[in-house]
């Protein structure tokens, strides 16, 4: 059997970038991860991204290809989940003219290891007219000092800094770095970046060259799967691709025909086991992605917390957007929930920026929390009926003019047209209420808000009455 992905070459020893460099008969280095080797040489071959890859943007000018102009060099701080493109684009910064490319990670560098870099970068900039482009890897690892130890070089360019990170620099980076470098904010890639990356990675002679063909329903679960990580996309199609080798070996498919010639079908069987997920039915912008996030709230609001924790595993494991069903929660907290339990809201807010600052996978650890206290909390949907007959009756013309007691009496002249004459002062009143009216005239005693008898709303509907009884 020939090798698994390039049959016509097994005896050939491969480069950096995974292709084929020697004759046969070389010693042979382990072929590089699939990621690696379709690892982006231009900006033109990055996938997504695209607000930050426009003509003359500052990505575009660190990496050589937009020339001109004032502007110098300037380091950045990438920003944005795992898989997104921070590592591939320092190195296609890097692939720029009379650079030389450094990369350090914040794990295992220390204070003596910036500053060796610093020295270096400083001597070939002045003596040799080299730029030294330092990339580092989750910079929120380091403390201030090490932070510190990187001013002096990006302050006066030594080095352009690329610096990666998956958690908010504002909070992770001091404030100097910050106010250095530009800030550049990665977004997950979507569906079709991620796709095209995927088509690329089959035929490109970096990748699988054209050895394997991907079946419509592999493709989509990959896709699915990936969660708009495009290095993941790109290691679960190797593996995929493995599979389908492996079974094509074992059932003696290829038999003797030529080894270039054969080309093994990729089934969504294969991206399964080779993922170990179930292939899912679900597409996120048709039927499925619809009722099951239909499902979802109405199992919260149901109050079937085993239903509802179901349902946000099966979005999660299709691929779905976590900010998506964050915001699901937000909208669930007032509709559903309201004032039987006022915390609910502030629960499910936490819960979105959380996501938003932690991402995938942890942030599924954070929506099952929201979930829980949103299915079992009680629930009210009296707000939401509230402000539905309030905007009703707007919309039907009625609330004909605010009480002039209650209108502004501060510019010049109110006081004569009789605005805030009788108002009453609410705090000089017993309990801090007063009886007076606040409601258009066509509106006197409209109740909106009728409060249930579940959880927190019970005592809150308690006091409105009392209130209610005062004030009218």
């Amino acid at each position: 059997m020939s090798d698994l992905f390039s049959a016509d070459i097994e005896d050939e020893e491969y480069d950096d970038a995974g292709s084929a460099s020697s004759p046969a008969g070389a010693s042979r280095r382990p072929r590089l991860p699939l990621p690696v080797r379709m690892r982006p040489k231009s900006v033109d071959e990055v996938a997504g991204q695209r607000h930050l890859l426009k003509p003359g943007s500052p990505l575009r000018q660190l990496s050589g290809e937009d020339t001109g102009g004032p502007a110098g060099p300037t380091s950045i701080i990438l920003w944005g989940p795992p898989g997104t493109g921070k590592t591939t684009l320092a190195h296609v910064i890097a692939n720029g003219p009379g650079r030389k490319f450094v990369e350090l990670s914040a794990i295992t560098a220390g204070v003596k290891d910036v500053r060796r870099v610093m020295d270096q970068a400083l001597q070939d900039r002045d003596l040799r007219g080299i730029t030294t482009v330092l990339f580092l890897d989750e910079i929120h690892r380091f403390n201030k000092a090490q932070q510190d130890a990187l001013l002096p070089g990006v302050e006066n360019r030594w080095v352009v800094l690329v610096a990666a990170t998956t958690e908010n620099p504002s909070f992770s980076v001091i404030a100097p770095l910050l106010s250095r470098s530009l800030l550049l904010t990665l977004k997950p890639l979507d569906e079709s970046d991620i796709a095209e990356l995927i088509q690329r990675a089959v035929t490109s002679e970096r990748g699988l060259a054209g050895t394997v063909e991907l079946e419509p329903a592999a493709l989509e679960h990959i896709v699915q799967l990936s969660g708009g990580d495009a290095r993941r996309a790109l290691t679960a199609l190797e593996a995929a691709a493995g599979v389908a080798w492996g079974e094509a070996h074992a059932n003696g498919t290829p038999g003797d025909a030529d080894a270039s010639s054969v080309v093994v079908l990729v089934t969504a069987e294969h991206a399964e086991r080779a993922m170990d997920a179930a292939v899912r039915r679900y597409d996120k912008s048709g039927d499925a992605h619809y009722d099951t996030a239909s499902a979802f709230i109405k199992s919260i609001r149901g109050s079937d917390v085993d239903a509802a924790l179901h349902y946000v595993a099966t979005m999660l494991e299709a691929g779905e957007d976590p900010r998506f069903i964050a915001r699901r929660l937000m909208i669930s907290a007032s509709e559903d929930i309201g004032m039987a339990d006022p915390t609910a809201l502030q629960t499910a807010v936490a819960a979105a920026q959380a996501v938003q600052l932690v991402g995938m996978p942890e942030a599924r650890i954070i929506l099952a929390q929201a979930v829980v206290h949103l299915a079992t909390a009680p629930k009210s949907n009296a707000s939401y009926v509230a402000i539905g007959e309030a905007i009703g009756d707007v919309r039907a013309g009625k609330g004909k003019g605010i009480p002039s007691h209650l209108r502004d009496a501060h510019y010049p002249g109110a006081k004569q047209l009789g605005h805030g004459k009788g108002y009453i002062y609410s705090h000089d009143e017993p309990h801090g209420i007063a009886h007076q009216q606040y409601a258009p005239d066509d509106l006197v005693g409209k109740d909106y808000y009728r409060p249930t008898g579940n959880g927190a709303e019970r005592a809150i509907g308690e006091r409105v009455n009392r209130i209610r009884d005062i004030l009218r």
